[in-house]
């Protein structure tokens, strides 16, 4: 009752006699236009189920969806209800695990967004989107791993409560659930990829940021140091008094700077 009541729960499944009480983590897809550092992606909830002789209790909390359509299919299929509460168990069970799909899907295109936008060389993409990603990536994870016992608990056939019908009904929502465990540690791995290919990006930008700045630098220095020469005001200096000194130097200065800038280029340094 204390863990119905005040919810944050993980995902788990505990029997008190005939008396089966079951703790699903739910999630809901938050739509947006754009991946921002702050963006939410995905919103969780969480549904409890209460199971016994006769009777099967629901209680939802945060962002779970309702669960009328599960009761209007249930109600519908008076042989399915006969095999008893455990049937509750299974429809709510496979009704989250169903939504599980549903928002890997969507976050199947939001990382794959992501990777294109990373590797478009005429976009930049900031590091805080991807790490938002991967934090609400986490938020999912821990959402939809731990269920993975309680549904394996369920699926054996040991416990009473739950009738061998509907054991092989649980055991598809156990494989199911195996489809999206799989699909997030894919999608964990493919963002941390992801970052390490931004981070990778910055870093060689950085360097050739670096390299054209120290190439101006050094075209630069050259007139720099022509002028330096010939502004130390001395009586006894190379073709200080001849009539095209000056714009020899200049014609000098400009020889001087093309072939640098000639070798950068071929260096590909600008």
């Amino acid at each position: 009752m204390e863990d119905a009541v005040h919810a944050h729960q993980r995902p788990k499944l505990e029997r008190y006699g005939d008396t089966l009480f079951l703790v699903l983590k739910t999630i809901v897809y938050v739509e947006h236009e754009e991946i921002t550092p702050t963006s939410e992606i995905v919103d969780t909830g969480e549904i409890m189920v209460f199971a016994g002789p006769g009777f099967a209790i629901t209680v939802r909390h945060g962002s779970a969806p309702p669960l009328d359509g599960v009761r209007h299919r249930l109600e519908a299929d008076p042989d399915q209800l006969g095999h008893g509460p455990a049937v509750v168990v299974h429809a709510v069970a496979d009704s989250v695990v169903d939504r599980y799909l549903e928002v890997a899907d969507a976050f199947q295109s939001d990382v794959d967004e992501l990777e294109s936008e990373v590797f478009d060389l005429s976009r930049r993409t900031e590091a805080g989107k991807i790490y938002q990603l991967k934090r609400e990536l986490l938020e999912f994870k821990r959402a939809v791993v731990p269920l993975g016992s309680p549904l394996q608990r369920l699926s054996e056939g040991t416990l009473p409560a739950v009738p061998p019908k509907v054991t092989a009904y649980l055991r598809d929502v156990a494989d199911h659930h195996q489809q999206v465990t799989e699909r997030i540690n894919s999608f964990d791995e493919l963002v941390s990829g992801i970052l390490s290919a931004a981070i990778a990006q910055q870093g060689v930008q950085q360097n050739e940021d670096l390299r054209r700045i120290s190439a101006y630098a050094a075209l630069i220095a050259v007139p720099t140091m022509i002028v330096g020469v010939y502004g130390m005001n001395f009586d006894h200096m190379p073709e200080l008094h001849w009539l095209y000194s000056y714009p020899a130097v200049l014609v000098l200065i400009a020889v001087v700077c093309t072939v640098i800038y000639r070798a950068f280029r071929r260096n590909k340094w600008l």
